[in-house]
């Protein structure tokens, strides 16, 4: 028992108690915001895994857009709805029966 007291009294053992409580608890980047930071950092790596693939793709396709002739026809008709002469396009819009059902 008296062991325990001269640990309790012990004015270096409370000092570094006391320390340890205060960085883990009430310091301004306390262990809370350290798993906050940690988990944001994860979700921006993956955020920025996700854009380089894009970015990859997008090159891609700007290469091939820039070196075949049939990959900018391609692109021409499906984005801007573009045709040949002599050519009919129709145009189906799925959001009308979607919206009815």
């Amino acid at each position: 028992m008296q062991r325990y007291t001269r640990l309790l009294t012990n004015k270096y053992l409370l000092a570094g108690i006391f320390f340890l409580v205060w960085l883990l608890f009430f310091d301004q980047r306390d262990i809370f915001q350290q798993f906050q930071r940690r988990k944001e950092l994860k979700e921006l790596e993956a955020k920025k895994a996700f854009y380089q693939k894009e970015i990859e793709q997008s090159g891609r396709a700007l290469s091939d857009l820039q070196s075949n002739p049939a990959a900018i026809e391609k692109y021409a008709r499906e984005r801007y709805l573009m045709k040949r002469d002599g050519e009919d396009l129709f145009i189906l819009d799925d959001s009308a029966s979607v919206n009815n059902k």
